[in-house]
């Protein structure tokens, strides 16, 4: 009996990138949202808080459209995940200053502060995950901006 064609382009599951990205993606989330149980936040809203975090420190006027940028998301699945933590009382939307079509998001004090405690939780998880790569650390987040750079470009 004739061996039938392989729909597949590897010979073992674990020559393909992106099976072992999913997999390591899959484990990763699952200890990140273990971490932010405690703190009642999903993954994307952490996201999106702490990055309103670090983007306070350099920026004047935080829109939704450069959060989305900064966090690699869909600008509608930020604004809905936005409505809800502004209707936690997380953050504040308030008239841009020169663009009336755009909103300036702000940090409220409970949301700074729910960011603050669960960044350190967050940090944790992700140096215990990462920490198998032990000194090859830095390499790999060299690689994950190349791919980051080579996907924005398409």
């Amino acid at each position: 009996m004739a061996k039938r064609k392989s729909p597949f382009a590897h010979e073992r599951a674990t020559d393909s990138s992106g099976f072992l990205l999913w997999q390591v993606t899959v484990l990763w989330q699952r200890r990140i949202a273990a971490a932010l149980r405690a703190h009642e936040l999903t993954q994307v809203q952490f996201a999106l808080l702490a990055s309103l975090l670090w983007l306070a420190r350099t920026e004047g006027a935080i829109t939704q459209s450069t959060l989305a940028r900064h966090a690699k998301l869909d600008v509608m699945m930020t604004s809905q995940v936005l409505r809800a933590l502004e209707a936690r009382g997380l953050i504040e939307r308030r008239p841009h200053p020169h663009d009336t079509r755009a909103k300036v998001l702000r940090l409220t004090k409970t949301g700074r502060s729910l960011a603050a405690r669960a960044l350190p939780d967050v940090e944790h998880a992700d140096d215990l995950f990462f920490a198998a790569l032990d000194t090859q650390r830095a390499r790999f987040n060299l690689s994950l901006e190349a791919l980051i750079a080579s996907a924005q470009k398409k």
